[in-house]
């Protein structure tokens, strides 16, 4: 049964939303966060795995270092504080995701906390986002579930488990309280995300393919009737992969919500599921407390204690933060602020500096991402980089436009060609036989016959309406399939005339 909803207008003039935002960022480190097991994507079902992975007795966890540099990386690009002492904890849970019963989490003494990161919606509008903690803990195994409704574990006939991601490193990053958003609190929740995945792919932790898993979002909503009030009952949207997932997850769940409370009833603390294909959410289980998972210090490992001297070290370490390298970017590339800021918001930053980098200037590399392929991209409900297509094949699209073999409009039809796998830009040029055409003669016939049809649009431009010469373009376009260079037909027809 589907969820009863208020109008989005009318949820956020009736009530102040409340956000809370927990993300978990795979480390991309080589090794699993307690052994030597591979921390790869994409291997064959339960082969990425050991006796430590699969929780097997006698066999004691070790800390991979290199994790926990990454994690004071990450905590140190938030603002946060870094803890001198820090130590792991036993989260208890009952399911096959994870063999031994319980995850290895921190649970009150976290490496990070007490930080805070600027989000810039598109407007330029800044929040301010504080983070409460930073922690570092061990991903799950994967379930997937056979028949039954949607993938889920309800209905299913049976499951089965690859515990090839159980125990790969992982950052989770709690936030505080969200509040002061009002109608733009999906835009906020989002913005925030897409400035986090910036930040780990600049500080070289992790790939941060959200495609992939290696960037999730937990999206927590509550209402309350005014921004004075004690917050209101929360829910929690769980493992959601996508910015125009998280968007969607807030929008929604602030409008089933609404209509909830607006007829007297209460919100039900609880996980939820997102579902991508209609942007909506439904019920999971009933949201546990800390208290329910029954953490305590997990016994098999020491404390974590990172010297001020390695801290230090790690931030002298740090690359350029995103912010900054935009700021750099702008200025050689000589976009507006309006320009960047699109950019930015459209997350292509990185795919127009890959362009640039593959041998073509910036505004050709802009005109394709942000015009086009942006274009089919929100036709899909995809981000840029979900695209099938390449920096580099972007720049050899540009460089065949700016060779005249290609025109514009052309150019649109080599995109769809690339996008649909028929190779890369010149390939399937040559494969549709897209080439502008050159033959003066068969576009001296085609403007002859042009010329010849229309009589009245001849007179208008001898008279001196020179926008008239676009009425003969189209017939010329179309007898030439759009093959035809636009000056060069200018010209043929002006030729012609006697102008």
């Amino acid at each position: 049964m589907s969820d009863k909803l208020m109008s989005y207008e009318k949820a956020t003039e009736r009530f102040d939303p409340v956000l809370g935002l927990e993300v978990h960022v795979e480390l991309g480190t080589k090794t699993k966060m307690f052994d030597a097991a591979p921390n790869a994507f994409g291997g064959e079902p339960n082969t990425y795995i050991t006796p430590v992975s699969l929780g097997l007795p006698g066999c004691l966890p070790v800390v991979n270092k290199r994790a926990v540099e990454y994690a004071i990386r990450i905590g140190l690009a938030l603002n946060c504080q870094i803890a001198e002492y820090c130590r792991f904890a036993r989260k208890n849970y009952f399911y096959p995701d994870l063999t031994k019963a319980f995850q290895t989490s921190q649970y009150d003494e976290p490496i990070c906390y007490d930080g805070w990161l600027d989000v810039e919606l598109e407007d330029g509008t800044v929040y301010r986002v504080e983070i409460e903690r930073a922690h570092m803990e061990e991903d799950a195994g994967k379930n997937t579930h056979i028949g039954g409704e949607d993938g889920r574990i309800q209905g299913a006939d049976h499951s089965l488990v690859d515990y090839n991601r159980a125990g790969v490193p992982l950052v989770e990053i709690v936030t505080k309280p969200i509040t002061g958003t009002g109608d733009r609190a999906p835009e906020v929740a989002a913005a925030y995300v897409r400035t986090l995945r910036d930040i780990f792919r600049a500080i070289g932790v992790s790939e941060a393919r959200m495609e992939r898993g290696n960037v999730r979002a937990d999206v927590n909503v509550s209402l309350r009737d005014n921004p004075e009030d004690p917050m209101g009952t929360r829910t929690e949207t769980k493992n959601v992969n996508s910015f125009r997932g998280i968007e969607k997850t807030v929008r929604y769940e602030m409008r089933r919500q609404a209509a909830i409370l607006a007829e007297g009833g209460k919100i039900v603390q609880e996980t939820r599921h997102y579902h991508a294909a209609d942007g909506t959410t439904s019920s999971g289980r009933e949201k546990s407390d800390a208290e329910d998972y029954r953490y305590f210090p997990e016994p098999d490992l020491v404390p974590v204690a990172p010297s001020r001297e390695w801290v230090e070290e790690i931030r002298k370490s740090l690359p350029e933060l995103p912010a900054v390298r935009r700021k750099r970017l702008q200025g050689v590339w000589g976009f507006t602020d309006i320009e960047m800021r699109d950019i930015v918001n459209a997350g292509a930053v990185d795919l127009i500096e890959e362009t640039v980098s593959a041998g073509t200037d910036a505004g050709g590399a802009r005109k394709w991402w942000m015009g086009e392929i942006a274009r089919l991209a929100k036709g899909e409900e995809k981000d840029l980089e979900e695209m099938a297509i390449t920096p580099a094949q972007v720049a050899e699209l540009q460089h065949l436009v700016e060779d005249g073999k290609i025109n514009d409009k052309l150019a649109k039809q080599v995109i769809a060609g690339v996008l649909a796998g028929e190779g890369n830009p010149g390939e399937v040029v040559k494969a549709r036989g897209l080439e502008v055409v050159s033959d003066t003669g068969a576009l001296e016939t085609a403007v002859k016959q042009a010329i010849a049809d229309n009589p009245d649009v001849v007179a208008k431009i001898k008279g001196g309406k020179m926008a008239a010469i676009g009425a003969l373009m189209g017939p010329i376009m179309k007898a030439t399939r759009g093959q035809a260079d636009a000056g060069t037909v200018k010209s043929l027809i002006m030729k012609e005339l006697g102008l």
